[in-house]
């Protein structure tokens, strides 16, 4: 890759149109009020001066996608806008990926933003597989990045083509909305400038936006290996998408991200407020009314049973733990035998369908969400278990 270039910042003739709205976009997300689901990166930490924070860190690979960010970014660090600092992340799984990171760090230093930091993690997969176990050691160092000067948001360089691959990648899996939803543009610290909704910009702006800056930029090999279910999806699937059904297949699988992310937002607060009016809780417990859950309708009841297994300490389900989780709570008549359980959890939880008499502390009464006609005529009324391990007896 070319080494960093020395060109001058000031304007060059009229403005691209693509790197106005790229700009846009980026003050709109450093604008838009916190997500109040997860503390700032600068609320937990005390050790820098005010003097010495900076209001944002760009994630920075070196792409296109992420050096077109940090341009922009730097557009406003100029105005004296914003102070603005970048992070490298090297996950040192190619031979010359020091080389690499090194030069985009020197890229953003050039572009003029400070503090400029190379993180270089070690990524060893678990029981997981490469992607994910390079995305959770990447995020942990920018956690730490932002904690270490202090940003408020870090700012990530995903565009509409990624969110259009994350909406396929759902819908192959057979996921629910949440999962059409796609990359959320905003969660906790984190913001995605290029997928805002009315202005996001796709694979091919954020090259037009370098192209416009007089930058070069790395292509990661990752992209371009087929191993990988994601990038098959970007250079099969998306480009014949665009190919039989024209131009826009990416904004419009964006679009459809977008309308999900409501609908979901919407179920889930409901289903949160369903769960809070009928759960009876202690640590490492839950328990729930059948006749309450049964009465749920069908798109908050899986919502419903997962914050249940999580308070009880269950580590995330998945489609087919939620399914058996649902047979539990479904007619007898439905499930046939077996149908009270135990059902094991991920986390060491079991679940299981009780009477109320027999479920220690948990003796749900009408307000909970009990079935007021079985608690009027003496009939025991039915209750899911959720218990984590080694918990104790609240009764003693």
């Amino acid at each position: 890759m070319p080494g960093p270039s020395t060109r001058q910042h000031g304007r060059r003739g009229p403005l691209d149109p693509v790197v106005a709205r790229a700009r846009r976009c980026l003050t709109a997300a450093l604008a838009a009020p916190d997500d109040a689901s997860e503390p700032r990166a600068a609320d937990s930490l005390t050790t820098v001066a005010t003097g010495e924070r900076v209001d944002a860190l760009v994630a920075c690979s070196g792409g296109a996608d992420s050096l077109a960010l940090a341009a922009v970014a730097a557009h406003l660090v100029r105005r004296g806008d914003a102070r603005i600092g970048a992070v490298v992340v090297d996950h040192s799984l190619y031979p010359d990926s020091d080389q690499v990171a090194a030069d985009a760090a020197a890229r953003c230093t050039d572009l003029g933003l400070a503090p400029v930091t190379v993180e270089r993690v070690t990524v060893e997969p678990a029981g997981e597989g490469l992607e994910a176990a390079a995305r959770h050691a990447r995020y942990a160092a920018l956690d730490a990045s932002a904690r270490r000067v202090g940003a408020r948001v870090v700012l990530l360089a995903h565009t509409l083509d990624d969110q259009a691959e994350q909406v396929l990648l759902g819908v192959l899996r057979g996921s629910g909305t949440r999962s059409l939803a796609g990359i959320p543009p905003q969660r906790g610290s984190y913001r995605r400038p290029f997928l805002h909704p009315d202005l996001g910009l796709d694979r091919a702006d954020t090259e037009r936006v370098c192209s416009a800056e007089g930058l070069t930029w790395w292509e990661d090999p990752a992209n371009a290996d087929r191993a990988f279910t994601r990038s098959r999806l970007r250079s099969i699937v998306l480009p014949l998408l665009a190919r039989e059904l024209g131009p826009g297949v990416a904004a419009g699988l964006a679009r459809t991200a977008a309308i999900a992310a409501r609908d979901a937002d919407h179920l889930d607060a409901e289903a949160a407020d369903l769960y809070d009016r009928i759960a009876e809780r202690s640590p490492g417990r839950c328990v729930l009314p059948i006749a309450a859950l049964r009465a749920a309708p069908p798109a908050l009841l899986p919502r419903v049973l997962a914050t249940a297994a999580a308070h009880a300490g269950a580590d995330a389900l998945t489609r087919e733990r939620i399914g058996a989780l649902e047979a539990l709570v479904a007619p007898r008549a439905d499930t046939g035998p077996g149908g009270a359980g135990p059902v094991p959890l991920p986390g060491g939880v079991t679940a299981r369908r009780l009477t109320a008499g027999t479920v220690g502390d948990a003796r749900p009464g009408p307000a909970a969400g009990v079935d007021a006609a079985a608690a009027g005529s003496g009939t025991p009324a039915a209750v899911l278990e959720l218990r984590g391990p080694a918990r104790p007896d609240h009764r003693r």
